[in-house]
């Protein structure tokens, strides 16, 4: 049950992320088991806190969720979904509690002044437009007032823990500066040092097979079918209601345990048999459907305008049949597939040994060699953007293999690289500071995850969440 606890009604209490790490982690693993109490008020523990009912029908009734949308989402698990939301927001109150962050109430008042939903056109605080504020969302000043400082403190108690996540300016000036620096490069196109697949022979092919006759291994089948409709059942071209009776009455009878053939004794129809089915061929709609339905042996399916009654009698898996032009040039292709990756492992695998050399690129390359640059680390004019990446955090003289956006591979030499100027005010330079300062913010804040993990221990009182469930029932 715990596992289906999500994030429901976190978003009333101002979309703070931290509240969605703090759900996902006690949803995966940090809530207990149900705990044993006599007060049967309680339906989940903090550690030491109680969480009431009274706790939960007050989250309730704020979430704004009427009794009717609860009532008809019980079965999928709304009672659990807003636990879940009332438990982050708990967690969050016990946090700013043991920080002991506090706000007055001259912060809440200069809040409210200064939200220009509140302003005029001159920026002056209007008590009208407040108060209709106010009244459009059936609440009260106190109610609104206190929703407001909890979402103060609740910002307040994430400024504190993201507190000297700046990161100093000639690191973030270092990084940029890497990532735009130009690359230069020698490569060529793998496609060239491949064997061919017509060097493929049918030698080769049935060898490979040999080699993979358990994964290659195909399942067949041999069924019978009708094409039923109102022609041939009830001898007129109208789909009308004592065609779809007659259809009832076949499934009756299947579910009744009738055989294939008592079924069609008395019906005008073709028996068609097919032998030796796998699919292959997209014209064969018919054979098609009834082997994805092959879990059934006998049924009544449905195919556009009419119906199909099979029977499969057996099934069985058979090797490719290289007779068939069709299978013999899609298991070429596969024998060449294979053949370029065991290549490429062989390749790499001496790059990571170091006995790949300028020798061996030479030799490979040959006069294929193209001379070229990359501009910075999210350039893919070349090759796609996980193999700059990739390109970037390697040195000079470096070898690699790498793809581009179309998926072929290329083999790449880094000859030397070149620093570029750059202007602190371009609107790139300030994405990435920000980019930055998001990223060391998140890796707080998944130190401050795993810490809440520890720091709480959350237990549930099923018993109590079964009562609930049973109020709105």
């Amino acid at each position: 049950m715990i596992e289906k606890l999500k994030n429901l009604g976190w978003k009333q209490f101002g979309g703070l992320v931290l509240i969605v790490i703090i759900i996902i982690a006690f949803g995966f693993g940090g809530f207990g088991g149900g705990f044993s109490t006599n007060n049967q008020n309680n339906i989940a523990k903090i550690n030491k806190t109680n969480v009431t009912t009274q706790d939960f029908m007050d989250y309730v009734n704020q979430s704004g969720i009427s009794a009717d949308a609860i009532r008809s989402n019980l079965d999928n698990n709304i009672i659990e979904e807003l636990l879940s939301g009332l438990i982050s927001t708990t967690l969050i109150d016990l946090e700013v509690k043991d920080f002991n962050i506090t706000i007055n109430e001259r912060t809440i008042l200069k809040t409210i002044k200064e939200n220009k939903n509140f302003q005029d056109d001159k920026g002056v605080f209007q008590r009208i437009k407040y108060e209709k504020f106010l009244l459009s969302n059936n609440m009260s000043a106190p109610m609104f007032e206190i929703k407001l400082k909890n979402r103060e403190l609740q910002k307040h108690l994430f400024d504190f823990i993201g507190a000297g996540t700046i990161t100093p300016n000639f690191l973030i000036d270092k990084k940029f500066e890497e990532n735009n620096k130009t690359l230069n490069i020698e490569y060529f196109d793998m496609e060239n040092i491949y064997k061919s697949k017509e060097e493929y022979t049918q030698i080769d092919i049935e060898k490979f097979i040999g080699e993979n006759k358990d994964q290659l291994k195909r399942e067949h089948i041999d069924f019978k079918y009708v094409i039923l409709n109102p022609k041939n059942l009830i001898g007129i071209d109208e789909f009308n209601q004592d065609f779809f009776n007659e259809i009832d009455k076949i499934e009756n009878q299947i579910s009744q345990g009738d055989t294939f053939n008592s079924l069609v004794q008395n019906i005008n129809v073709d028996i068609i048999e097919i032998n030796e089915f796998a699919p292959g061929n997209d014209e064969q709609e018919y054979e098609n459907l009834i082997y994805s339905k092959k879990s059934s042996k006998l049924d009544l399916i449905e195919s556009g305008d009419n119906f199909l009654l099979y029977n499969i009698d057996k099934e069985y898996d058979k090797d490719p049949d290289l007779s068939n032009e069709k299978i013999n040039s899609k298991i070429r292709e596969l024998v060449y597939q294979t053949g370029k990756f065991d290549f490429n492992r062989d390749i790499i695998e001496e790059i990571q040994s170091k006995k790949f050399d300028n020798t061996r690129f030479n030799e490979l390359g040959s006069s294929n060699k193209e001379f070229g640059s990359i501009n910075s680390i999210n350039d893919d004019k070349l090759f796609e953007t996980q193999s700059v990446k990739m390109l970037y955090a390697l040195p000079i003289n470096s070898f690699s293999l790498v793809n581009d956006n179309a998926n072929k591979i290329y083999m790449v030499k880094i000859t030397g690289s070149n620093k570029n100027s750059f202007n602190k005010q371009d609107e790139d330079y300030k994405n990435f500071v920000n980019s930055e300062f998001t990223n060391t913010r998140k890796s707080i804040l998944t130190a401050y995850d795993e810490l809440l993990t520890k720091k709480y221990q959350v237990q549930l009182n099923q018993k109590t969440i079964d009562r609930v469930k049973n109020y709105f029932k």
